[in-house]
């Protein structure tokens, strides 16, 4: 974490580790309904339908909270906001965990999403003021395996913790511990400024008359050159990856691939494992690469072609194509992860908040897109008439078009809009 332009070495370092530990925890949070799916359907007598809409509810907090939430950090700054939210999430876990009818699961469930959905994008607008833009690359990825390591922990460990303690229990100790990372981030983060722009002692005067000479709402962010070139690769390349790690990679493994049920749960265990490590590696590298000329843009054009070749090489293998295939390519589309970064960089830092929470929303938007188009494409090239596994690769192969189009965009805009050759002040 060395380069912190604001705050030193030994203080970033902590900032880091409370932030982080929120965010382990909504990814476990986010994860963790699908190891408990079998559990959760026997008892309340779930369909599969009830199941769809308890996953959706999570993600249904989470976006509807996106916008307010970026002019809130913009406003407020990343301790505040970061704490109220994590409140809500303490709620939501515990309304969870004294369910007795779906309707309660299901409210608990949308109060985790919201309550949780500022974990990264509180971090990484207090990044963009604390850290140079070396340090923002290695914090975001490091982020991001924090991330991997919740979603980890929420397969294998929490399948082998089920018999030992049951699933309420397992909610009452979410609860104590998302309180627990609130009391960290209030201890060690600092505060953002007494005109709540900016952290205390620095320039305060200057960051409020910068917020006033900025313009108020998103539409800035919306029609901002970058933010629109970025956009087609966050929506089906970033949030494309998250619905295959999340979901499509366990359904191909065992209808395309013959997996049992043991099997895909641990290809899905190995597929996080490989994300967690890649994101380290990410941190590690990232640093050197900056040095070396290899910014953002760079890394993408170079290397998102990558993930391309390998969706590819799925779909031509069908069947022969298991977790070993799905984890080269979630592995080989974290270089998009480089571009929630970039895109905090082109903004002035009293936009930071809503650049990020915008740019999240596309996102997220993906995610629910392309997970759910994926599985109207499947069955409508079902209905007709062909067989699973065609049917699969030719809805996989829809998503590779979509995939590629955005990398030709972003490639086509690059050429007229190179905004971060000079990272924004």
């Amino acid at each position: 974490m060395s380069g912190s332009s604001v705050l030193p070495r030994r203080a970033a370092v902590i900032v880091f580790l409370a932030f982080a530990f929120a965010y382990f925890l909504s990814a476990l949070v986010r994860a963790v309904t699908a190891t408990l799916a079998p559990t959760l359907a026997q008892e309340f007598s779930l369909q599969a339908r009830d199941l769809g809409l308890l996953a959706g509810g999570y993600f249904l907090g989470f976006s509807v909270t996106q916008l307010p939430l970026g002019t809130w950090l913009d406003r407020h700054g990343p301790k505040k906001v970061a704490l109220g939210f994590l409140g809500v999430a303490v709620v939501g876990s515990l309304v969870f965990s004294v369910a007795t009818e779906f309707s309660g699961l299901l409210a608990g469930r949308v109060l985790c999403g919201a309550g949780v959905s500022a974990c990264l994008m509180a971090p990484l607008t207090g990044y963009r003021r604390w850290l140079e833009p070396v340090a923002q690359m290695r914090a975001n990825s490091w982020m991001l395996m924090t991330g991997s390591l919740g979603m980890v922990a929420s397969t294998l460990p929490v399948q082998w913790a089920l018999p030992l303690v049951g699933w309420r229990p397992l909610f009452w100790g979410l609860a104590v511990l998302i309180a627990l990372s609130m009391v960290v981030i209030a201890v060690w983060v600092p505060r953002w400024g007494a005109a709540g722009t900016g952290p205390a002692g620095a320039d305060a005067d200057a960051d409020v008359d910068a917020r006033v000479a900025v313009p108020q709402g998103y539409g800035v962010v919306w029609r901002h050159p970058y933010f629109q070139r970025l956009a087609p690769l966050g929506f089906f390349c970033y949030g494309g990856m998250v619905a295959m790690q999340t979901l499509w990679a366990g359904p191909w493994m065992q209808r395309v691939a013959g997996y049992s049920a043991l099997e895909a749960a641990t290809g899905l265990f190995w597929i996080n494992v490989s994300m967690l490590c890649t994101f380290w590696t990410w941190g590690m590298v990232n640093p050197w690469l900056l040095r070396k000329g290899f910014g953002a843009d760079r890394l993408m054009a170079l290397g998102l072609p990558l993930c391309l070749v390998v969706l590819l090489g799925i779909i031509l293998a069908g069947p022969q194509a298991g977790g070993g295939a799905w984890a080269l390519f979630c592995v080989s589309c974290t270089f998009v992860s480089l571009s929630q970064p970039a895109v905090a960089m082109a903004f002035p830092q009293a936009l930071a908040g809503r650049a990020l929470s915008a740019y999240n929303l596309v996102i997220f938007a993906g995610v629910f897109v392309v997970q759910w188009g994926i599985g109207l494409a499947v069955d409508a090239f079902a209905a007709a008439g062909l067989a699973t596994v065609a049917a699969f690769q030719a809805a996989m192969a829809v998503y590779l078009v979509c995939n590629a189009g955005a990398y030709a965009w972003f490639l086509l805009r690059g050429r007229r809009h190179n905004v971060l050759s000079t990272p924004a002040p």
